[in-house]
């Protein structure tokens, strides 16, 4: 694990915050002149702790406004099913996080849809032809009380 100082937290938090920070800008906050800065963040980026940098997009103005929380629950845990499930989901881009759980289901997908009927759509067709699902539960968000896009400080 790559050991960082409160420079790096710095860093990081300011670019949770707005990544589209010019290094000059990034350096001002931080106190920091702009080589030691970049460096930083290269080093940052090197090692896998800044993985990209993205736009936040608001779903329902790209008509997708329904947020679905999807459980599953595999018939069968063996190597190849598992495998399976997991290379499929990777594959569908309405599903925009998929968590491996503990308790009584196996996954937590949060999917988006562009209706009640798109998403049955989606159920019939696209994750009904995964092999393996033994159940699926489905709860509709609607509603965000909190949405973070940065961890904590520490």
């Amino acid at each position: 694990m790559f050991n960082m100082d409160k420079k790096d937290l710095q860093i990081l938090h300011e670019l949770q915050q707005d990544g589209r920070l010019s290094n000059q800008d990034l350096a001002a906050r931080v106190n920091l002149s702009p080589s030691p800065c970049l460096r930083r963040v290269r080093q940052l980026e090197e090692r896998g702790i800044i993985r990209g940098y993205t736009a936040i997009v608001d779903p329902e103005a790209c008509g997708y406004p329904l947020t679905v929380f999807v459980r599953i629950t595999l018939a069968r845990h063996d190597t190849d099913t598992v495998a399976e499930f997991e290379r499929r989901v990777r594959a569908i881009d309405e599903i925009m996080d998929c968590f491996l759980m503990t308790g009584q289901r196996d996954y937590l997908m949060r999917v988006v849809s562009d209706s009640l009927a798109g998403y049955e759509r989606f159920v019939r067709d696209v994750i009904h032809a995964i092999p393996g699902i033994a159940s699926i539960d489905t709860s509709f968000a609607y509603g965000v009380v909190k949405r973070a896009r940065a961890l904590p400080r520490r």
